[in-house]
């Protein structure tokens, strides 16, 4: 329900292979990067309901111990982006966006987790291909 929700707590919600990151405003509102809303076509920092930040799927708090930003700030941090349209997947995203509101620092795991298994896979590869030679 999303009246026990705290203000400004980071929410998640699965998408299409990843996890949707946004920052819960109150009254049923979460400001979240868009994102690739249309097929290749890429949304601002927006604030909308809960229903559209996380239709059919549920979502779940990132809970944190001794976050940099909470509440009012978190908010405070996240409103002062809205309308920003600089989404990119790799360095400006929904997870850069919530982490920097609530940590001070754009950061997505998911992004480095991904890094991290092309940099394995391009290692396996130039292994394949040196052994070959």
């Amino acid at each position: 329900m999303s009246n026990d929700l705290p203000f400004g707590a980071q929410l998640t919600t699965p998408g299409w292979g990843y996890l949707h990151h946004g920052i819960y405003t109150g009254n049923g509102r979460v400001i979240h990067y868009a994102g690739f809303k249309r097929l290749f076509r890429t949304g601002p920092v927006e604030e909308v309901s809960l229903e559209e930040f996380a239709p059919r799927r549920g979502y779940r708090v990132i809970a944190r111990v001794t976050p940099k930003f909470s509440g009012a700030d978190a908010v405070a941090r996240a409103r002062s982006r809205l309308g920003e349209n600089r989404y990119l997947f790799w360095s400006n995203n929904c997870e850069h966006f919530a982490e920097w509101c609530i940590s001070g620092t754009s950061r997505s795991t998911q992004v480095e987790a991904w890094k991290a298994r092309i940099g394995t896979w391009l290692g396996a590869l130039r292994l394949m291909i040196g052994a070959r030679a």
